[in-house]
């Protein structure tokens, strides 16, 4: 089996199968990233496949018979190669979906369809923000110097953002409501920037901007391919048995 990765879910799964059915022999494919991706129980392999003749050789190859998408909300390209590569090859593919976040009462989201818009909506005059975006989308902002900018990824961000007031904290999640809140007033936030993730590692930041009563700009996340999709890691094995993939201990 192969698992697209790169998520938590990713992570979660490879623990998860670890656990309850360890006979399954899979990899994890990560983009490359991140260069201190997280341990894994399963063997990894870094970077892409060379397009989707590239993946179906790939499958071809390693005799797979199952592929798991659980790329990032925000991967935008892999999952479409994945459904191309997995129906010319005949191999049930399964993604694994978080829900997405959607705002609640006290919030104040703008929802905007990019980072360019995202940039753009921070409007022309000098505001302190805190890009909750990794490091990869970070360019984009450079159009926007007059800010001071907060930066929060998990790998160094090297000369992504050259402009004069850029602060970079290197932490990965998950982060609490107390630290979330505490950061945003020492920093003294005017606003947050925040792609639409999901999930609850992150999600504190989200409640502590509606707390201090800062503006978010939300960046809505990309289309996906119309596959068959779950939202937890716990209904990956039921899907494999269902599919005549797995068959447990007791035979079902």
């Amino acid at each position: 089996m192969l698992i697209l990765g790169g998520t938590s879910e990713a992570a979660a799964l490879d623990q998860h199968l670890a656990e309850q059915a360890p006979d399954i022999r899979a990899i994890i494919s990560l983009a490359g990233h991140t260069v201190d991706p997280r341990p894994s129980n399963l063997p990894v392999r870094v970077g892409g496949f060379g397009g989707i003749e590239g993946l179906r050789q790939y499958l071809r190859d390693e005799n797979i018979i199952a592929v798991i998408d659980a790329t990032h909300p925000f991967a935008a390209i892999m999952p479409f190669h994945a459904e191309h590569a997995c129906k010319a090859e005949g191999v049930p593919l399964l993604a694994i979906r978080r829900a997405p976040w959607h705002p609640v009462e006290g919030d104040r989201w703008e929802n905007v369809p990019d980072m360019e818009a995202a940039a753009e909506a921070l409007g022309h005059e000098p505001r302190r923000v805190f890009l909750t975006i990794g490091r990869l989308d970070l360019p984009v902002f450079a159009d926007a110097p007059q800010h001071h900018y907060l930066v929060r990824a998990i790998e160094p961000i090297g000369d992504r953002l050259p402009v004069p007031h850029v602060e970079v904290i290197q932490q990965r999640g998950p982060f609490s409501l107390e630290g979330e809140e505490a950061l945003m007033r020492e920093k003294g936030i005017e606003i947050l920037v925040s792609k639409n993730s999901g999930g609850d590692a992150t999600a504190a930041k989200l409640v502590a901007a509606r707390r201090l009563g800062l503006p978010v700009i939300m960046v809505e996340r990309p289309p996906k391919p119309d596959v068959e999709t779950v939202a937890h890691v716990h209904q990956v094995l039921p899907w494999l048995v269902a599919e005549g993939l797995f068959v447990t201990e007791r035979g079902v």
